[in-house]
Formats: structure tokens, sequence, C-alpha cells
């Protein structure tokens, strides 16, 4: 990469929401994989890929069998985390029950079912979406209402599991009906009167009180229309519809604020849509939920890498307990590498050095760091390659809000934030941008007030700055040498300020010091190529030590930059002839600007056209529509081209004329020099017209 080379930081960006887009395919296996760290199996708490919920079977006829006198299954629940795998026990009437509490009927706080209860074998959903099926019941018969208060045995979870007994579910009058279980995992959601509480989500590794799935039963657990919404916001996420994916994740959130699996889903949104620093905030929120939410971790260390936060990124990617990513590892490795020889470059002023190893730390994998794009800006700065230094500042990631470990990151000894506002203000400074310089370091100040190099910019800044100010006042009063001095007073302060500069030159021209103004301009324009007041005191500047040829190219600059401005056409014009007369040309007949001039006698127009300029000739008729369509143009180009002579002549006034030049038709464009025909153009739109014109224009 050279050292002026551009940084995309969109292209980083996208890859970053590619790489972790990737880790949100759902599988629905259902161990602790998660909290020992085996995040190579997704886990659906994230987000529902699954395949959908398995209809109930109205066509197979069961009845009550047998019952289980397991205290685990009577109450409906499960006990402590789902930390080991299920170990089937054998009850006191010798029916088997799971860990994950297997529905089974103990006598009389279990509801009745006229029909057999059939146990299909529990199958794992491989990524490709292959079939799932947990305990499907049976038989189209009716559930009779328990007694009042009391929570019916063996509420129907996914994979078997059973919900705890202190759920409270309502009861009323009107008969309990096994519905079809419409949300994901809900078989056998039981429905009240036409309404449903939909039993979605599943236990994990964080147990009832902080379910990621969204068990019901806990603070983090999710009712049905909060894990409906999580749902469709999955499905919106596939699509690639960060923004609605992002509302519906938020809706979710609303229902159940504390449910951690929501804002890891958020978090990959806001990745989507490019808001790192608000992903940040999420990803710290899950972690806050829960602790050892190992995904959480390894998500939020790759951010933290792509912003540059390498001691952030250190904590999560190598969390304790946890087995670190191999690839991102590496690449924390190798931008810590990278930073750590960038900090020593740039602390004895090897600027070169800084340049190489901030791009090298960006190409590394922290492609979204504000910082290390404001250290190519302050290393191309210091090279005085100022017009890339502005760009590399103007082309750093816009992160967003960032939490609060993000503002208090140390970057080169100073807060991150602080660090970035410091550049900012030099590159404002070396463009002559005096007030948003002295706003940025001051914001700068305020962040990280115990920076002593902060400190020093903020006084060094505030000084240039009415340097400046009393420089304007003195020019102002005509007091030029004194302005000169304060002017240079503001530049041994700041040597790369193109303001000053110019400022200064001005001085040096009204005081007749031509090649000190010229020295200045050339400063001034070094940093600042497309200065144009820079550029009009250097070609005054030429003009007054007679140096034509570069009188002239920067007029020629000015006039294509400034088309309406009539004092620079003016110069042009005086500078053109100065040159014609440095080379022996005559030029007696040369004049600036005027109208378009009628010419009616033949021996009128030949002396006309003899001019060493160029004269356009536009032969017309005063009865022809398109003449006088075209005239106020012809009219626009004599002003805009002042060293053009523009002649008009009537073919029916001066028959003659048109006789000895051969013009059979109106309206004709004629470009005469020296007496000599260049250019002959029948009836030409404009744009052909102004484009002859502007080639044969000095």
């Amino acid at each position: 990469m050279s050292h002026s080379g551009k940084i995309n930081s969109e292209g980083g960006l996208n890859t970053l929401a590619d790489r972790f887009k990737k880790s949100l395919k759902y599988d629905h296996k259902r161990n602790d994989n998660d909290k020992n760290g085996d995040v190579n199996k997704p886990d659906f708490r994230e987000l529902d890929l699954g395949s959908p919920v398995s209809p109930l079977r109205p066509n197979v006829v069961a009845t009550s069998s047998r019952s289980s006198s397991s205290s685990s299954s009577s109450s409906g629940s499960f006990s402590g985390r789902n930390d080991q795998n299920p170990v089937p026990k054998k009850s006191d009437s010798g029916s088997t029950t799971t860990n994950s509490g297997e529905l089974s009927g103990s006598g009389r706080n279990s509801p009745t079912f006229s029909g057999r209860i059939k146990k299909q074998p529990v199958t794992r959903s491989s990524d490709s979406g292959g079939s799932h099926s947990n305990l499907v019941y049976s038989g189209g018969g009716s559930v009779s209402s328990p007694p009042a208060n009391v929570l019916p045995a063996g509420n129907i979870c996914p994979l078997g599991k059973s919900l705890k007994a202190d759920v409270s579910v309502g009861r009323s009058s009107r008969p309990d009906v096994l519905g079809t279980g419409r949300g994901h995992y809900g078989h056998g959601s039981i429905m009240r009167g036409g309404g449903s509480v939909k039993f979605d989500g599943g236990s994990g590794s964080g147990g009832v009180g902080k379910s990621r799935g969204g068990e019901l039963g806990g603070k983090g657990g999710m009712c049905g229309d909060g894990e409906e919404l999580k749902r469709l916001g999955n499905e919106e996420y596939k699509k690639g519809h960060f923004s609605e994916a992002l509302s519906l994740y938020d809706r979710a959130i609303a229902i159940s604020p504390e449910n951690a699996a929501c804002h890891y889903n958020k978090a990959a949104a806001l990745i989507g849509l490019k808001k790192l620093g608000m992903a940040v905030r999420e990803c710290e929120e899950v972690l806050r939920l829960d602790p050892g939410y190992v995904r959480a971790h390894h998500r939020l260390g790759s951010l933290y890498l792509c912003l540059g936060q390498v001691e952030n990124a250190r904590r999560h990617i190598c969390f304790t307990g946890i087995q670190p990513d191999p690839i991102e590892l590496q690449k924390l490795q190798a931008v810590e590498m990278h930073l750590s020889k960038c900090t020593g470059a740039r602390r004895i002023g090897d600027w070169k050095v800084v340049l190489k190893e901030a791009d090298a730390a960006v190409a590394s994998g922290a492609d979204a760091s504000p910082q290390l794009f404001a250290c190519r800006a302050e290393a191309l700065l210091k090279l005085r390659q100022y017009a890339d230094a502005e760009l590399s500042i103007s082309k750093s990631p816009k992160v967003g809000t960032s939490s609060l470990s993000c503002s208090q990151t140390k970057f080169f000894g100073m807060l991150s934030e602080a660090y970035f506002l410091l550049v900012r203000s030099q590159i404002d400074m070396s463009m002559g941008r005096f007030d948003s310089a002295v706003t940025s370091v001051e914001k700068a100040a305020q962040l990280d007030p115990q920076s002593a190099e902060v400190s020093a910019l903020l006084t060094n800044v505030r000084s240039v700055a009415r340097a400046r100010t009393r420089g304007n006042d003195l020019f102002k009063s005509e007091r030029f040498t004194e302005a000169s001095a304060a002017y240079g007073e503001g530049l041994r302060l700041n040597p790369s300020c193109s303001v000053l500069y110019c400022n200064r030159a001005a001085c040096w021209y009204k005081l007749g010091q031509w090649e000190r103004s010229l020295d200045d301009c050339n400063h001034a324009l070094d940093i600042q190529p497309n200065y144009t007041k820079a550029l009009l005191r250097r070609a005054a500047s030429n003009s007054k030590l007679e140096r034509w040829v570069e009188a002239v190219r920067d007029y020629d600059v000015l006039r294509k930059e400034l088309p309406n401005d009539n004092d620079v056409a003016e110069a042009l014009f005086h500078a053109q002839v100065g040159l014609r007369k440095s080379r022996g040309e005559e030029v007696h007949n040369m004049k600036f600007g005027g109208d378009v001039e009628l010419v009616s006698g033949l021996e009128q127009f030949r002396a006309a056209i003899s001019s060493p300029s160029a004269s356009v000739v536009h032969f017309k008729s005063a009865s022809d529509l398109q003449c006088n369509q075209i005239s106020p143009f012809v009219d626009s180009l004599c002003s805009r081209y002042p060293s053009i002579n523009f002649l008009k002549v009537d073919v029916q006034d001066s028959p003659g004329i048109a006789n000895a030049e051969n013009v059979k038709l109106v309206p004709t464009f004629k470009i005469y020099k020296n007496g000599s025909r260049l250019k002959e153009m029948i009836c030409p739109s404009p744009e052909v017209l102004e484009s002859s014109v502007r080639h044969y224009s000095f």
C-alpha cells in the first residue's frame, strides 16, 4: 500500500457484517456447548432458523395407560441448569422419565386425556433444515379443566421439558384444548377460548431466571408475542432487511427487556447497518444479563478488534474458560504488533513508519477504527501530503454512539475520542478553518483534561488564531509591515497553515515585494492546491515580475474555475498580450472586451480580421429566425471570451462582404487570425460554437 493510498472503510464494515452473519445460522442442538465454548455449533436462541413445528396428528387413537410418581414430573418442573445430557430415571410405578421433563400423568393433579400418549424419538436437526421432532401428542380428545389454582402436571415444552411449578396460568370455566403448536418449538400449546399461551423457547445453559431462548417462567423469559416478534425479526435479518429486523427486535425487547437472545440478535442487525458503536452496547447488555454468554463474548471481542481497541478485544476473545477462536486470535496478535510499532515510531517522529504500520493494522483486521484512520491522516499531515491527510480523516468510519468502555479506551496515551479530535484540529488548522480547529481541540481537552499533548495543542491553536486575528486587523488598517509580522508569528507556531501564508503574501504584494509574495503563495498552494486566493495572488505576482508564461497558466486555470469573473478574464487578456509582446508579436490592434462589432464595409471587414488575435465573424440576416435565436448566445460569448474579437455582418445590408467570403447560408460563423480564415461553421449548435471559440481563444 502506498503512503497516500486510500482506505475503503465501507469495505471493512461490509466484511464485518458478513463475518457475523455466518455465526447466526441456527442449529437446534440443545446441549451445553455454549457454556463450554463450543461456538461452532450455532444456538437457536440467537436466530430461529430451524424447521417448523411438527403438527398434532389427529388420526391416532390413544388411551391413558400409565402415570408416574416422579416428583419432578408431577410438578411439571426441571431443576437447576440444563448442564448435562438428560439421564433416564425409573419411576416407582415403572414408567421412565428424563431430566428434560417428559409429560407424565400422575393422578389427581394431572388432566385426563381421552387418548394414548405416543412418544416419538427425539432427533436433531441439521444446519440444512432437517426434520425435528420432540414429543408429538396424537388424538383429538379434549382436556377437562383441573381444579382452580392447580397447575397441570407436565406442561408441554420443547424437547420434552416441563415448566417450573411457580408459573401461574390463569384458569377459567372454559375447557382447555390442545393447540397445534403454531410457535416455533411450542408443541402442544395450551389454548383457552381461542387464545393461546405459547410455550416457546428452550432452556439453554442460562437457567430459568436468565433464559436466552425465551422460556416462560423467569424474568429473562419471553411470552408468545415477544417470541413471535423475535422470529419475524430473524426472518427479516435473513433477507438482509436489517432496519426491519432491528425494529422487530426492539419491539421484542420492549416486551422482554432482559431476554439476552433478543439483545444478541439486535447487535447482529446493528452490525448489518454498520452501527458498530451501538452493536457494542447491545453485546455489553447481553453480558450484563448473562455474563457466561460465550457467543456474545466472541462477538464483542471481534467488534473491539475491528475498532482497533486491542485491550478490550483481548479481554473477550481470551475470556477465562473460553477457547479463543484461532483466526480472531491471530488477527488480534497482528493488530497488537502493528499498533506497538506504530506507537514507537510516532514517539520518535518517524512518520513514514507510522503510516506504514497504521495501514498494516487496518489491513490486519482493525478496518473500522476511526483512530487508525486519524493516525494515517496525522502521518500524512506531517509528511506534507495535506490533500491525502484531509481525505483520510474524512473517510474515517462513522461507528455511531459508543459505550463507556469504548470512550475510556486509550490511544497513544490519550482517550481515543480525544486523539481523533486532536488530529481533526490539526488538519482544520492547516486548511485555515480556525473556528473548527479551536472547537475540536477544546472538545478534546474537555474529554481528556489530563493529556499533556492535548493541552499543548490547545495552547498552540489558540495562539495561532489570535495571531491571525491581529494580522487581519493590521491589514485592514493598511499597516502591511506589522500585519506581515503578525502572520509570521502565527506561522512560527504552526508552519502548515495555508491561510497565514496567503495573507502574508498579500502583505508582500502591497509592499511591492513580489518575490516574497510569490514564495508564500507557493507555500500556501503546496498545502492546499485548490486555494483560489493564493492562485490569484501568485498570478498577479508573476505578472508584476513579467513572468508571462506562469501568469497566463495560472489565469487560465482561474478562468475555468471562475468563468463569469470579468476581472480574471481581463487579467488573463493582459497577461496574454504581455506574452505576445515578449515574443515580438504585433499587438497594437488588440483590445479587451466590448460588444459584438457590426461591420458593413469590405475594407472595414478586412482590417478587422487582420488582427493578431482571433476574430469570430457572425454572418447573419435580420429576417432569419435561426440568426435571431443564436445572437443572444453570441453576445454572451463575447463577454465570456474577451480576448476574442466578435464581429457581425448582415448579408442583406452588406452583400459585397458575403460574396467576397462566399457565404451562401445563414447563420454562418468564420474564425480568422492575421487575415487568414481558420475555420467555418454553418448553422452550428451553441455547444459546437463555444467549443471552437474556446479552442481559438488565448
